[in-house]
């Protein structure tokens, strides 16, 4: 029984952690819960949980909601969703430091999106803190999901 237990907590551990850095919305920090695409990128892309993709367009779609963006970030989400799935030459799953530099090209196009469509200095040193501060904690909450799932 109770390794049924920690096998089920195992398992929901990447879908309750997006659900509470959604729910974590600070307007400097995490503003509209941008850092819930960490786990969103990280369990749909290098880490492939099964049922997790329906489930991060739908927290992708949440992220919007908040954002006033309208479906940028599900576009976005959906985009590089396809372009893995077509892709052979890369492995994500055996990618140095979790991928953090491919999922740094995807938040930083992504971001820069966002940046183009209404230029100004205040969004521009916004969208540069952000690129940072979300690039900075992808390290701790993967490996805290890497660690907890007991993977690799």
């Amino acid at each position: 029984m109770k390794y049924r237990l920690i096998k089920f907590l195992q398992a929901v551990f990447p879908f309750v952690t997006v659900i509470v850095l959604w729910r974590l919305s600070l307007a400097f920090w995490n503003p509209a819960g941008i850092l819930a695409i960490i786990p969103i990128f990280y369990c749909s892309f290098v880490r492939p949980v099964p049922w997790f993709a329906p489930f991060a367009a739908l927290f992708c779609f949440l992220i919007d909601y908040r954002f006033d963006t309208l479906v940028y970030w599900t576009v976005m989400y959906c985009i590089f969703y396809a372009v893995n799935g077509f892709q052979t030459v890369f492995d994500l799953s055996k990618a140095d430091k979790n991928a953090l530099y491919v999922f740094m090209v995807f938040f930083g196009v992504s971001t820069l999106g966002l940046l183009l469509v209404g230029f100004n200095i205040s969004n521009l040193m916004r969208g540069a803190w952000l690129f940072a501060w979300v690039s900075t904690l992808y390290i701790p909450i993967t490996a805290l999901i890497k660690r907890v799932c007991n993977d690799r």
